[in-house]
């Protein structure tokens, strides 16, 4: 590495080296970065992906609660949790995307999202636990969760991004 390319990789990052005086004490720099925003666009295979994993997931799910034979307010719990759990996480997606780009999120909201996506999935946990369905139904509909939870998320961040591209475009 040439002495001028260590000079400006030790100005990058805030420190100069007096070569004149050829010693190897390293001299505090200010540096001022101006902060600015990358906006890159989403490919669309990671949206293709996004919205067949939130369709996997919860189809699956439902197609799984519809043919388990368990009782009709069973299936309406599980059916419940599953919508609980997705505006859940879509939520605190949107509030953990606020409050990156320096929006104002109150503090209890905030909370309230990490509560509810965490008691979305201790409902789910509770229900299969209690449940007399077989080993692998209950795997089944953990993974089928998950995987919709993701899809979701996946989703609201392609659509804020969409939009705020479509923003920034005007």
């Amino acid at each position: 590495m040439s002495i001028s390319n260590l000079q400006s990789l030790q100005v990058n990052l805030g420190l100069q080296k007096d070569f004149h005086n050829n010693s190897s004490v390293l001299l505090p720099q200010i540096c001022f970065i101006k902060s600015f925003k990358i906006m890159t666009q989403t490919s669309g295979s990671f949206k293709a992906a996004s919205w067949i994993a939130l369709a996997v997931g919860f189809i699956g799910f439902i197609v799984g609660i519809w043919n388990a034979e368990m009782l009709l307010n069973e299936k309406g719990y599980y059916i419940t949790v599953l919508f609980f759990g997705l505006f859940a996480v879509v939520s605190l997606q949107k509030s953990v995307r606020d409050k990156m780009e320096g929006l104002p999120v109150t503090d209890i909201y905030f909370g309230l999202c990490w509560f509810t996506t965490v008691l979305s999935a201790v409902l789910l946990i509770v229900g299969l636990w209690n449940a007399v369905i077989l080993p692998s139904e209950k795997g089944y509909y953990v993974f089928a969760f998950v995987l919709g939870m993701f899809g979701a998320i996946a989703v609201q961040k392609n659509t804020r991004d969409a939009k705020a591209e479509e923003i920034s475009q005007i």
